[in-house]
């Protein structure tokens, strides 16, 4: 059986490995400055972020695609829903002889027809425009008072004479 003294080298060797685990259990001075770890990552990362820009934005704008187009769907279904019914409307000969008589002014057999002109139009005598008198003002026809104001731009108005 060995000794159970141990040699001094031992305790020298104790006091040498106990200096090592304390500087290794310290951690290492940290470098200033990127690692090439970081720096590939970083770039990866950027590579990551540049690929996947063109597809992000053709996406979106896409979506906002769609939603005019389902818009413009809804806009026209809309519209087909009222043309349906107008087409209803006018299936039925009722509003059909209704629209005859609100619009085209038609009678049926046996009516009396009324026009009703309003106060404030006064009918040109039937004889006038035979004979070259034309309205003025603002009851005459808009052709009538366009060939009047060039009339009026022939002939300037006259100056006015200075008093002594």
């Amino acid at each position: 059986m060995p000794s159970q003294r141990r040699p001094q080298n031992s305790r020298a060797k104790r006091q040498v490995n106990a200096v090592r685990r304390t500087k290794a259990a310290e951690p290492a001075p940290h470098k200033a400055g990127l690692t090439t770890r970081a720096a590939v990552l970083g770039l990866v990362v950027c590579a990551l972020v540049v690929s996947a820009a063109l597809p992000l934005r053709e996406y979106l704008s896409q979506r906002s695609q769609i939603q005019v187009a389902r818009q413009d769907q809804l806009a026209t279904q809309r519209r087909v829903q009222l043309l349906e019914q107008k087409l209803k409307l006018l299936k039925d000969p009722a509003y059909v002889k209704l629209l005859a008589k609100t619009r085209l002014h038609y009678v049926m057999p046996g009516e009396i027809p009324y026009v009703v002109l309003s106060p404030s139009a006064k009918p040109a005598p039937s004889g006038a425009a035979r004979q070259g008198i034309v309205a003025t003002g603002p009851e005459a026809p808009w052709y009538s008072q366009v060939w009047g104001s060039v009339r009026a731009a022939d002939r300037p108005a006259p100056l006015p004479t200075p008093k002594p």
